[in-house]
């Protein structure tokens, strides 16, 4: 059978043919047209959704775009970040996440629903915030090599508090515990109030605390700061030695924020979101809010943050092992 086609239908049928790249163009020429929905895969009122909310606002300052915050807190941040892994990769939908469940949580569970390296596309790293090694004034160390020296004297006999398992707060300890070959008992609370009401009293020695969680303590001179985390010192307290200068060389625990989306979400739109956190992220509101609660700001293209989520992956997948933690 001979198929003749006019010049008409030629161009009729290249036409059709063209019209569904020429609709998702136009979509991706007008994006956004709606708001954006940020998860917050954390409770109100915590430092996660404090940042998110400030990030949020300075979006919509910035670059006109709506942002509606949605608060799915549960499973240690999974069941957020599992819900913008299964959402439409249309630019919509961005989550907040961090540390604990896109480095930590995936040795640390024994099942994920999402793969934090395949089913989410890297934005942008947002801040970092180191935990701090704090004791009771009482204590009887003035340091953390008097810490040290009296931990494996007596293996087993300190204990160490944490605000969650899978925290950075928690891993943390393990972290150092492995590193200077001590033994501690390591006591699990839910949040960190509880954690700092047994330690004033005596009943803990010490806990890796949040900066922003420990304030209060911290203002009144409760406690003692032996140590920051992070591989450098703080901006807000510079006289407090690293973990890594005072003889753990490569030491490094902190809590990071960092920006995702669905996996296969247009470049376009990632780029178009990377760019105007960017911005946010030097505004000086944002600077200060994050410096009150002893965060400082980051910022990345998407490559270097996938780069980086491999890298925290290996690191925490390590220290789990090394320390055998276990969540039931």
């Amino acid at each position: 059978m001979t198929i003749n086609l006019s010049r008409r239908g030629l161009i009729g049928a290249g036409a059709a043919l063209a019209a569904p790249f020429l609709a998702g163009q136009a979509r991706a020429a007008t994006w956004p047209d709606r708001p954006l929905r940020l998860i917050i895969p954390y409770p109100p009122a915590g430092g996660t959704d404090a940042i998110s909310r400030e990030v949020a606002h300075r979006i919509t300052e910035i670059a006109g775009w709506t942002v509606v915050t949605e608060n799915r807190s549960g499973a240690g941040g999974n069941i957020g970040l599992d819900l913008v892994a299964k959402s439409d990769p249309d630019g919509y939908t961005i989550g907040m996440g961090q540390t604990a469940n896109l480095a930590i949580n995936p040795s640390l569970y024994p099942s994920m629903p999402f793969n934090p390296l395949r089913d989410l596309a890297p934005i942008s790293t947002v801040a970092q915030q180191p935990n701090l090694l704090i004791v009771r004034k009482e204590a009887p160390w003035q340091d953390l090599a008097a810490l040290v020296a009296d931990a494996r004297k007596r293996p087993g006999v300190l204990n160490v508090g944490h605000s969650g398992a899978g925290t950075t707060g928690h891993l943390s300890g393990e972290m150092f515990a492995v590193q200077a070959g001590i033994e501690m008992v390591v006591v699990p609370y839910v949040g960190a109030a509880p954690v700092l009401t047994d330690l004033l009293a005596g009943r803990i020695d010490l806990f890796f605390a949040n900066p922003l969680a420990s304030r209060g303590v911290l203002e009144a001179g409760s406690v003692r700061v032996l140590a920051v985390t992070s591989p450098q010192r703080m901006r807000a307290m510079p006289s407090v030695p690293t973990v890594a200068e005072l003889g753990f060389p490569g030491y490094e625990a902190v809590n990071w924020t960092g920006l995702v989306a669905p996996a296969n979400t247009p470049p376009a739109q990632i780029m178009a979101l990377n760019k105007v956190i960017r911005q946010v992220l030097q505004h000086p509101a944002v600077v200060a809010r994050l410096a009150t609660e002893g965060s400082e700001p980051l910022g990345s293209t998407p490559e270097d943050f996938a780069t980086f989520l491999r890298a925290e992956n290996i690191k925490w997948a390590k220290v789990v092992k090394e320390a055998k933690v276990v969540v039931t």
